[in-house]
């Protein structure tokens, strides 16, 4: 039996309890240190101490591409690094510690061997040559004793977080370029610009903000807004009105610098938020219109320059057009005496002799020259007051031609000279004012038969041109024109050295043809040759020929046939002041013994003989005494008895606005003196058909 002394010691169940504690914690820290080890996201490699591989765990594997059973115990791990960097990393090393050291595994480990933290950015060079930057962390391993015995180097692949740092890198530099082209925007505007926030304070400014205050940017930035304006309530109320309506357009403020200086601007502003949408401020943008006002000050006086220029000229056109109004006047009524009776005596019973034809064929060739004169002054006084009227559309050239042949003719015939005017195989239509494409030709006509050589020849001839318009030339073979010579056409009263000539001529003609034709849409022209002549042309408009046939010309009313004696006369009333134009009318009416001639020398005393008497025709002159020929004409028609009887106007005053006023009153026809005897009689002759198809009825005029 064992003695109770030598029998085995009772186990301790605390020491068990600590002994299973501690076998758990080892097993558990194991575990943990294999799952670190053999993580796949680090490299862990281990060195002994010269630095040789000894451990090289699955990241590293995955990493670097290599299997432990090459690397361990071959290599260090500076063969796996690239060398550029080891060198540069042992040269920077050297220079901060003082103290050399070797490219190559010193350069990686030498601050751990230290006892220096070291952690650092390398670049590993993959198994096929690839590299990828890498964040290392190098531990020196030590015994017991602190020996080292190694070094364990952890690292993580950092081409992640390179390519973020780059990305952010790329959009931080983005953002600084934008900030600098927002800036450059904002500082190279010609408006001042200002940022202010919601609570009226200056958040920010541009430079020309800067010069219209005087002040700088920091002084400006923090600044109440409406402190820099000479009126800060009317600044204030306009930030107000933007942040309630989103904008604000062309607000007038002014400006009030450091130095007092004051600025007029005109303010734009509208309010701005951020990515939420969220209200972050007003921006404004003020320009300088100090130079605009002076602009539009200068310009309304300008304005008021030209406005009072327009009223001198237009007073002085009035005077002008009043004056050779009355000059014609007064120089229409002697010749229509001179040119009246001119023509009564020559052709008075028995005839004139020989002489007494040609002394009187001088007083008419005279007096019709001077005729002429005054009506081509009157037309350019016309043009020139813009106050000639152009009537346009389509023409027969061709009706045009033959009637200005048949007129110029018998000029021709007198000088030998020979007219050819061209055929034309189908009608030619041109866009022009058939009256005054007559005067046109007809002017050209006749220069081209004063000015050529005896027994010349003056050709006409038309052409169609590419642009569709019509080319009419005057072909005359006088004696051409220099070039000297040709620029000088075209000017009033310029006759070329022929003012002392035999050719009669005013210098009028050719400034007024080519005033007409450029109011038609046409263009003028000359081509002279010295020794050989001259083409004067121009150009109208060309058109088709009008849908409708042309009415033809009104027929000319036959004579009338003279009553014989003791038969009824018919009445003619003749309302006139001037003693020799009326003894012309009275010797008129006398070889017509089927009229009777009542005269009057008042306009009111006309209008009593025209209720006493009913005369079939009324004679009616312009300028009377008492009441004027228009307003005779006003009474004779408020008045039912002789609301129905033609008048008649003979009148000195002859501008086309005068007779046109005067048809527009009412007048049967309007005759300027001096009178021609044909035209009178024609005239006389309708009013009288007038008179006989509406006895005693008030129907209206017929159309003129």
């Amino acid at each position: 039996m064992q003695h109770p002394s030598q029998a085995p010691p009772k186990p301790d169940p605390g020491a068990a309890r600590a002994g299973a504690r501690g076998h758990r914690a080892r097993m558990k820290i194991g575990a943990l240190q294999d799952a670190i080890f053999n993580s796949a996201n680090f490299s862990s490699i281990a060195t002994d101490a010269r630095g040789v591989i000894q451990i090289f765990n699955v990241g590293a594997e995955r990493m670097l591409g290599y299997e432990a059973r090459e690397v361990v115990d071959t290599c260090t791990p500076a063969d796996i690094s690239d060398p550029e960097e080891l060198l540069a990393r042992a040269r920077d090393l050297s220079l901060e510690l003082g103290t050399p050291i070797a490219p190559g595994f010193e350069a990686l480990v030498f601050k751990a061997s230290r006892g220096i933290e070291d952690i650092y950015e390398l670049t590993y060079v993959r198994k096929d040559g690839s590299r990828f930057p890498a964040l290392l962390s190098v531990t020196a391993l030590r015994d017991a004793r602190e020996a080292i015995i190694g070094y364990l180097l952890i690292g993580t692949d950092n081409s992640a977080r390179k390519r973020i740092e780059a990305e952010q890198e790329k959009l931080a530099q983005r953002l600084r370029n934008n900030q600098f082209y927002t800036r450059s925007l904002f500082e190279s505007n010609v408006d001042a610009l200002v940022t202010v926030a919601p609570s009226g304070f200056i958040m920010d400014v541009n430079r020309q903000m800067e010069a219209l205050t005087g002040c700088t940017r920091d002084e400006l930035i923090g600044a109440p807004f409406r402190k820099f304006f000479t009126d800060p309530d009317s600044a204030q109320a306009s930030l107000v009105q933007v942040l309630a309506a989103g904008k604000v357009t062309n607000c007038p403020l002014t400006v009030l610098a450091l130095d007092g200086h004051e600025t007029e601007v005109s303010c734009n502003a509208t309010t701005f938020h951020d990515r939420d949408r969220s209200l972050e401020g007003v921006f404004v943008a003020a320009r300088d219109i100090t130079e605009a006002r002076r602009m539009e000050a200068v310009l309304q006086a300008k304005n008021a320059e030209l406005e009072h220029a327009k009223v001198v000229a237009e007073k002085a056109n009035l005077a002008k057009s009043e004056f050779l109004s009355g000059m014609s006047h007064e120089l229409r009524s002697p010749l229509n005496a001179i040119l009246g009776f001119a023509q009564l005596m020559d052709s008075a019973q028995p005839p004139p002799s020989d002489s007494q034809k040609a002394s009187l064929k001088q007083i008419l060739n005279a007096g019709w020259y001077l005729l002429r004169l005054i009506n081509e002054i009157l037309d350019l006084a016309v043009v020139e007051s813009g106050k000639l009227s152009i009537s346009v559309e389509p023409v027969s050239l061709s009706e045009v031609l033959a009637e200005c042949q048949a007129m110029i003719a018998p000029q021709a015939g007198k000088r030998d000279l020979r007219l050819e005017f061209e055929e034309l195989d189908t009608p030619r239509f041109v866009l022009a004012d058939r009256v005054r494409l007559k005067q046109v030709v007809l002017n050209f006509l006749s220069n081209a038969i004063k000015y050529n050589r005896p027994g010349g020849t003056v050709t006409v001839a038309s052409s169609v041109l590419p642009s569709g318009r019509v080319r009419i030339g005057i072909q005359d073979t006088g004696a051409g024109l220099p070039p000297a010579m040709v620029e000088q056409l075209f000017q009033a009263f310029n006759r070329l050295g022929h003012e002392d000539g035999a050719e009669e001529g005013t210098g009028i003609g050719l400034v007024m043809s080519k005033v007409l034709v450029e109011l038609m849409g046409g263009e003028v022209g000359v081509d002279s040759v010295e020794g050989v002549g001259s083409t004067f042309w121009f150009e109208l408009k060309g058109t088709p020929a009008p849908r409708m046939p042309a009415e033809g010309a009104r027929q000319r009313p036959a004579a009338r046939p003279r009553a014989p004696r003791g038969s009824a006369l018919r009445t003619v009333l003749y309302v006139e002041d001037n003693a020799a134009n009326l003894e012309l009318v009275q010797e008129l009416v006398a070889r017509r013994p089927d009229l009777h001639l009542l005269t009057a020398d008042e306009g009111q005393l006309g209008v009593d003989l025209a209720r006493e008497h009913l005369p079939e025709v009324i004679l009616m002159d312009i300028n009377l005494p008492g009441i004027s020929g228009t307003e005779a004409l006003a009474l004779l028609r408020e008045d039912p008895a002789t609301a129905h009887i033609p008048v008649l106007a003979i009148s000195a005053n002859a501008m086309v606005s005068d007779v046109r006023a005067g048809l527009d009153l009412g007048f049967f026809r309007y005759l300027t003196k001096p009178i021609n005897v044909q035209q009178f009689m024609e005239a006389l002759d309708l009013a009288l058909d007038h008179a006989d198809r509406n006895p005693g009825a008030a129907d209206e005029v017929p159309p003129r």
